[in-house]
């Protein structure tokens, strides 16, 4: 098998790095991706770093057996704690991480506040740190940890009253802030945009960072001629460690639900695969 031809490893700590799979299919129509779940064990955000590291690691692993081009952190938990350490032991692998999208919020920025949600070990993490030492005297930014939102997408809920109570009790102490922007911290949260944007405000701009790490991904892949440009050899595999028809449902059904904007048939010769 050529380089080029060699598929692209997806992980994340459950289900919501789909969201990134998605931008990512839609960027590079031509690749095979391998995405891993680790459901078993999310969520990462309230898991030690050291036990962080050592799932990533594992996932990781799992993914050089199957030769894979490169990998894709569609975790930001797993991006700011083990990102560095994967790209210092496996230096000839592009590892593309997923940060929370501040730059463009901040470039946006009308004046008002920045919030930006995620897990609390996200928000603890030198990554984030650094990004608020970047852009935190250009406007102010809020960090809102939520450690339960990535528990209501991994049981399928998307909205209904016990989510936006949560969303609401979250952002009762800003309610007299004018909030310029939300980002999503979470690969996870964009599954919850439109229950996150009625409770912030139609106002409010949400942002993530999955179309800006596809972007990453596919810069890098043509950087180190690994770009795939052959029609007919795209493919989809997904895998989880919480081996239950639920998790595969759900996982299929986030993939999926806009098929329309994301999996145009024309650029979709995939070969979809649930192991």
């Amino acid at each position: 098998m050529k380089d080029e031809e060699k598929p692209i490893g997806v992980l994340d700590s459950g289900i919501g790095g789909i969201s990134v799979l998605r931008e990512l299919i839609s960027l590079l129509p031509y690749e095979r991706f391998y995405y891993f779940g680790d459901s078993a064990h999310a969520p990462y955000g309230t898991k030690t770093a050291e036990e962080v590291r050592n799932l990533t690691a594992a996932i990781v692993n799992d993914f050089l057996k199957k030769g894979v081009k490169a990998i894709v952190i569609a975790c930001n938990t797993a991006t700011s704690v083990a990102a560095d350490y994967l790209r210092k032991k496996y230096v000839n692998l592009p590892i593309i991480g997923i940060e929370p999208a501040l730059k463009p919020a901040v470039m946006q920025n009308n004046g008002g506040s920045i919030i930006v949600m995620a897990t609390p070990m996200t928000l603890r993490e030198k990554k984030f740190a650094d990004l608020m030492e970047c852009y935190g005297s250009e406007v102010e930014i809020i960090s809102m940890p939520c450690d339960k939102l990535v528990s209501f997408v991994e049981a399928g809920i998307m909205n209904g009253p016990c989510l936006q109570a949560y969303l609401e009790e979250k952002f009762a102490p800003f309610r007299d802030r004018k909030i310029d922007a939300v980002v999503l911290g979470c690969t996870h949260y964009p599954f919850l945009k439109e229950s996150i944007q009625e409770t912030a405000g139609k106002q409010v701009a949400i942002i993530d960072g999955s179309l800006g790490t596809a972007r990453e991904v596919k810069r890098q892949l043509e950087a180190a001629n690994l770009l795939n440009r052959n029609p007919g050899k795209g493919g989809i595999e997904i895998s989880n460690s919480l081996n239950s028809e639920k998790i595969r449902c759900l996982s299929w059904k986030l993939l999926l639900n806009k098929s329309n904007i994301y999996l145009k048939k024309e650029l979709f010769p995939y070969k979809i695969e649930y192991k």
